[in-house]
């Protein structure tokens, strides 16, 4: 065999691989079966997920280019080194992990401008009578997020929904305890109503203190939730630094029942100190 044909070798058998996990994919996704049903849950969660956040794309979109991707480590792993496998378990949790993160972001952001919500719709409120009314008067000085949720909720009193069902909606939405006690001020001030902007108006002045000690608490845990990152990420990175120097130092802990046994008990030791600084560092106001 020529150098070239065996330097080609390992290409080839990289892209046989690939093409026979994609033709099972795209046999198993023909038929009613268990991938197909978990797929379709997969992107309407995807499609979802974009859908709460105000994201162009789709879900069979990604689920396609998550397939491009593990195809590709695959390959790289094949090719190159075994180490590129640890890519598909990027690329399979990579996008729920981005929407999730992106949607935790979000969510903040929203407690954050809530209390800027309140004043301003308690002084259109000084203005206007109806409550929907100052609600549309005031979306477009509103930030973002906060002005694409208000929108989102008065094009559904558009097409025949009513203030009190779209707050409730847009409660179960966002599910967030301190946004649903500043939406229950103004559901309750719709219902009752009294003076509301008054309500309105204490209501953001809670808040405002509520996130200046969010804010204390934060500055306060600062430090423990960088330990927490190095103590998640370090033993990784010192995994990777060992079998980079030397090939054959885990070798004992993969190929003996001693070093199997060693290795379930420091992964269970190492997911414990997770858990117990995470619920250490979990500080309610």
């Amino acid at each position: 065999m020529t150098p070239l044909l065996r330097a080609a070798v390992p290409y080839a058998g990289a892209a046989l691989v690939a093409l026979g996990v994609f033709s099972v994919v795209l046999a198993a996704l023909s038929q009613d079966t268990a991938l197909t049903r978990y797929y379709r849950q997969y992107t309407a969660y995807l499609e979802r997920s974009l859908h709460l956040l105000f994201l162009r794309g789709s879900g069979p979109r990604i689920v396609l280019a998550q397939l491009g991707l593990a195809v590709a480590s695959v390959a790289l792993g094949i090719a190159l080194d075994p180490l590129l496998y640890g890519l598909l378990l990027g690329v399979a949790l990579g996008p729920a992990l981005y929407l999730s993160r992106k949607r935790t972001r979000h969510i903040r952001q929203l407690e954050g401008q809530m209390d800027a919500l309140m004043v301003a719709f308690a002084n259109a409120l000084k203005t206007v009578p109806s409550p929907a009314a100052a609600l549309a008067q005031v979306v477009s000085v509103l930030p973002d997020p906060m002005r694409l949720e208000i929108d989102r909720l008065l094009r559904e009193m558009r097409v025949g929904g009513t203030l009190e069902q779209g707050l409730l909606n847009m409660s179960a939405r966002l599910k967030s305890p301190d946004l649903d006690a500043a939406l229950s001020a103004v559901l309750i001030g719709v219902q009752v109503g009294g003076n509301l902007a008054s309500v309105l108006e204490s209501t953001g002045a809670t808040l405002r203190e509520m996130s200046r000690l969010e804010g204390v608490v934060r500055t306060k845990t600062s430090e423990g939730r960088a330990q927490l990152w190095v103590l998640g990420i370090f033993p990784f990175a010192i995994c990777i630094a060992l079998k980079l120097v030397d090939p054959d130092y885990f070798t004992p802990l993969q190929t003996t029942t001693i070093g199997s046994i060693v290795t379930t008990v420091a992964v269970l030791l190492w997911l414990l100190s997770l858990a117990t600084a995470r619920k250490i560092m979990k500080v309610d106001i």
